[in-house]
């Protein structure tokens, strides 16, 4: 007897290459975002690394339409790996679309702080810093201008609390956000001012972002000054503006709460009405 043969298109190998290509981003995205964490390299390998996946994902895209095209042309089986690749590229092209146009409507600034006059200074964290990262100190008068343009609410903080109660809140503040602290000295009245560094990580990639906070003591309570300054990049898509406006805002809660003194229960009101009659004489105080 023979066999019946059911005939069955082909699949498209443009659909399968871009399948392949899109899956192989995924492990080249997560080794660059492996090698910015562990610090065993510096970050121009990671980007290199993370460019190479987005470089991929692109041309995963690229496979997949022409995929479509010769699906619709000659009836190809393999639209299925053609729409999966278009789906898993977009994932991983979306962030970095998302950090390019908000870049472009931002200035070309790494540097932010709330004192462009006198800005906190980096002292520890100077000595971290290798000799590939952006220089440590302020950019200048150009700099506080394109700052206030772009984020005129990053300013100082005035709390009523004192400056040692200032510093205890910005202290649990970033050791809440799990920060590392590399460097602390407590405020002393009259002699020096409150100092905190310490060291942040971007949400995604964990790039190393540099913290510093200063405390002084005023006529009302205290100020609060920060800087956040990225290691490398001419440009940190916002992230230092939104990281020192939430931090500003916490500390500010923080500061409160630590002020406001905790209510002591109400002792019960002596009774200075005699006993009843026919009662003990220690009846009316139990």
């Amino acid at each position: 007897m023979q066999r019946l043969r059911l005939s069955q298109d082909p699949v498209s190998r443009l659909a399968l290459w871009a399948r392949r290509v899109a899956l192989f981003s995924i492990p080249v995205v997560l080794l660059s975002i492996i090698i910015v964490r562990s610090g065993f390299l510096e970050i121009v390998p990671a980007l290199a690394t993370f460019g190479g996946a987005l470089f991929l994902a692109v041309v995963a895209v690229l496979l997949a339409l022409g995929a479509f095209v010769v699906i619709w042309r000659e009836g190809l089986q393999g639209l299925g790996h053609a729409v999966t690749a278009v789906m898993i590229s977009l994932m991983i092209l979306a962030y970095p679309t998302f950090l390019g146009i908000r870049g472009y409507r931002l200035p070309a600034i790494n540097d932010i702080t709330t004192d462009p006059i006198d800005p906190p200074r980096f002292e520890a964290i100077a000595r971290l810093r290798s000799r590939d990262s952006n220089p440590i100190t302020y950019a200048g008068l150009r700099a506080a201008e394109l700052q206030r343009s772009a984020y005129p609410d990053i300013e100082t903080l005035n709390v009523s609390a004192t400056a040692q109660e200032a510093y205890d809140a910005a202290t649990a503040v970033m050791t809440k956000r799990k920060w590392r602290i590399v460097d602390s000295r407590a405020p002393v009245v009259g002699r020096r001012e409150g100092h905190i560094e310490a060291v942040a990580r971007t949400p995604i990639m964990g790039f190393r972002d540099d913290v510093v906070v200063r405390v002084r003591q005023s006529e009302d309570g205290a100020k609060v000054d920060a800087r956040s300054a990225s290691r490398y990049g001419l440009r940190d898509f916002g992230t230092n503006a939104s990281r020192l406006r939430a931090l500003l805002e916490d500390i500010d809660d923080a500061a409160g709460e630590e002020k406001s003194p905790k209510k002591a229960a109400p002792k019960p009101a002596k009774s200075n009405q005699p006993p009843a009659k026919g009662a003990r004489p220690d009846a009316a105080r139990r």
